[in-house]
C-alpha cells in the first residue's frame, strides 16, 4: 500500500512576521494558488525585528483572501492568556475562515516573555495544561462558572466540532511527554536534527501507550527546505543557514543553544531536486511524517529564489 499524500505547509517567506495584513494576506493567497495546504505563522514577542504577538489576528487577513488553505500557528502560547478569551479568539477565527483552523501550542521559554506577563516560568506547564483545559471545556459548550454567578456558555463556538485540530509545539523531553499524555500531536522544532527527532518521537510515542492512547497518526515536523538547480543559490543559502547556526550557537540562552547541536544538514533539505527528494523520504520512513510544514523565509535567497524554490518543491513531491 503506498503511503497517504503528504501533507505540505508553509510559512511567510518575504518581510517580516510583523508586515501589515495586506503582505500577509497575499503570501497566503499565493500559497494556496500554488497547491500548499496549510499556512503557518509562529508567536514571538519583544523581538526586534519581526516580533508577532497576534498571530490569530493576522491569519484573519490570510483568511480573507482565501478559500482552502488551513491556517496554522505554531505556538500559540497559553500560559500568558486568560483560557475564556483565548478560546473565544480561536473560535472567532475558525467561524471567520469557514473551519480552517490547526492550533500548534506553544509554552515559551524565554525568562523575559514571563517576567512581562507576570507569570512565574515554573508555572508554564501547569498553567498550560489547566489553560487548555477550560478551552477545550468552553469549546465544548459546557457551562462555564464566573466568580460564583450564572454559569454561562461560550460563544460564538468553532465551526470544527468539538474544537480545532490542537498540536503541540515542544523541543526538550518534559514538553514532548506532556503532549503525549495529552494525546496531542508532538510538532518538532525545525532546527532539532533527525537523530533527536526520533528520541523525542519514541518518547511521545511512549507517553501515549502509559497513557492508554492509541498511537499517533499525526505526525508533522517543521524543516528549512531550498531546492535549487543553481549551484551559486545553493551555496549562498548553506552559507546564510550556517550563519544562523552559528548565532544559536552563540545565544546566552541554553534552550537555543541546544537546538543547534549537528550541521545544517541535520535540520535542513537543500540542495539539488534529487537530494532533497531523497531527504524528504527519509524523514517519511524513519518518522513516519504526514505534514511537512516548509519554512519559506531563508538566509541568502532573494525573494524570487524563495518562490522559486516553494514552486519546484510542490513539483517534486506531488
Amino acid at each position: 500500500m503506498s503511503a497517504p499524500p503528504l501533507h505540505l505547509g508553509l510559512t511567510p517567506w518575504v518581510g517580516d512576521l510583523a508586515a501589515a495584513a495586506a503582505a500577509i494576506g497575499g503570501q497566503a493567497e499565493t500559497a494556496e494558488r500554488l497547491g500548499y495546504d496549510s499556512f503557518w505563522l509562529p508567536e514571538s514577542h519583544f523581538q526586534s525585528p519581526g516580533a508577532c504577538p497576534s498571530p490569530l489576528l493576522l491569519l484573519a487577513a490570510a483568511a480573507a483572501r482565501t478559500t482552502r488553505l488551513a491556517l496554522g500557528t505554531t505556538s500559540y502560547l497559553l500560559p500568558i492568556r486568560n483560557p475564556l478569551q483565548a478560546a473565544e479568539d480561536v473560535a472567532v477565527l475558525d467561524r471567520l475562515s469557514g473551519g480552517r483552523v490547526i492550533l500548534g501550542l506553544g509554552r515559551g521559554f524565554r525568562p523575559s516573555l514571563f517576567a512581562a506577563f507576570n507569570v512565574p516560568q515554573r508555572e508554564k506547564r501547569d498553567r498550560f495544561e489547566a489553560t487548555l483545559a477550560i478551552m477545550r471545556r468552553a469549546w465544548a459548550g459546557e457551562p462555564i462558572l464566573a466568580g460564583g454567578e450564572d454559569p454561562f456558555c461560550l460563544e460564538p463556538r468553532p465551526v470544527q466540532e468539538p474544537h480545532p485540530p490542537l498540536w503541540v509545539a515542544a523541543f526538550g523531553p518534559k514538553g514532548v511527554a506532556q503532549a503525549g499524555r495529552l494525546g496531542l500531536p508532538y510538532l518538532a522544532s525545525p532546527v532539532e536534527p533527525l537523530f533527536r527527532l526520533l528520541q523525542n518521537y519514541r518518547l511521545h510515542g511512549d507517553a501515549l501507550a502509559a497513557a492508554g492512547l492509541p498511537p499517533r497518526l499525526t505526525v508533522p515536523i517543521m524543516r528549512t527546505v531550498f531546492v535549487s538547480t543553481h549551484q551559486d543559490a545553493i551555496r549562498r543559502v548553506r552559507e546564510g543557514l550556517e550563519r544562523q547556526a552559528a548565532e544559536l550557537r552563540a545565544s546566552t540562552s541554553p534552550v537555543l543553544r541546544g537546538r543547534a547541536e549537528g550541521g545544517i544538514d541535520d535540520w535542513a533539505l537543500v540542495g539539488e531536486p534529487d537530494r532533497v527528494v531523497e531527504a524528504v523520504e527519509r524523514y517519511r520512513e524513519e518518522l513516519g511524517i504526514t505534514h511537512l510544514l516548509v519554512r519559506g523565509a531563508i538566509a541568502g535567497a532573494d525573494s524570487a529564489e524563495r518562490l522559486g524554490s516553494l514552486e519546484r518543491l510542490l513539483t517534486l513531491l506531488r
